[in-house]
């Protein structure tokens, strides 16, 4: 009775050893393929040398503009509030051997560094070598500005017929590659606009695209 005790221990000792030995074998060798897939999308990688994706703002459509201030005939605008309806036309161009994968981007307007209304692209996927036009409208409803903010905004509109904001955003992009998806990367859109409440129309436009950030 001892000795097939002692054979049945034996065994499975013997077989936990084998089954350890196989899982450590597969793991090695999950290893090993993960870092050869890696090394090719590497090669790759440096063989095709992507470029950065880009993104520009290409036009700025005034639909309305809307300034109301509350105020008496003797005192500085106490408040005002303003509606604007803005269409921003964008482009994204790829010069890449390969795709580009962009997320949902998302843009701020601002006036004096007090946000009005946001405007968003939903992501896409761009092929290769093309060019695709995109567009996103702000709607701004009545956003309430107090005090010096109010009376800058009334003398900006009312005496210079110069009113002006800034649009920023960030763009996420991803670069597709036999089947797998590249890090984030992320484009920095900072435009400067001036429109004129009396002709409902832009009269300026300048736009800068910070580098990439990983």
């Amino acid at each position: 009775m001892i000795s097939t005790a002692n054979s049945t221990a034996n065994d499975q000792s013997s077989s936990s050893a084998s089954l350890r030995g196989c899982c450590c074998w597969l793991c090695l060798l999950f290893s090993f393929l993960g870092l050869l897939i890696l090394a090719i999308v590497l090669i790759v990688l440096l063989a095709i040398k992507p470029k950065k994706p880009q993104f520009d703002l290409q036009q700025v459509s005034v639909q309305y503009v809307g300034i109301t201030a509350n105020t008496s005939p003797t005192a500085a605008p106490s408040s005002a509030s303003v509606s604007l309806n803005i269409r921003m036309d964008f482009t994204a161009e790829n010069d890449n051997k390969v795709g580009i994968k962009y997320g949902e981007s998302r843009f701020t307007v601002m006036y004096r560094g007090i946000p009005l209304g946001r405007g968003m692209v939903p992501g896409f996927y761009q092929p290769a070598h093309s060019v695709r036009r995109l567009e996103t409208v702000v709607a701004v409803d009545r956003v309430n500005l107090l005090q010096a903010d109010a009376a800058d905004l009334v003398r900006d509109a009312s005496l210079n017929d110069r009113v002006e904001l800034r649009v920023l955003g960030d763009v996420g992009a991803k670069i597709r590659i036999l089947g797998f998806t590249s890090p984030g990367v992320q484009v920095s859109v900072d435009c400067a606009i001036v429109i004129s409440p009396r002709k409902q129309s832009l009269t300026y436009k300048q736009c800068g695209f910070d580098g990439l950030s990983v």
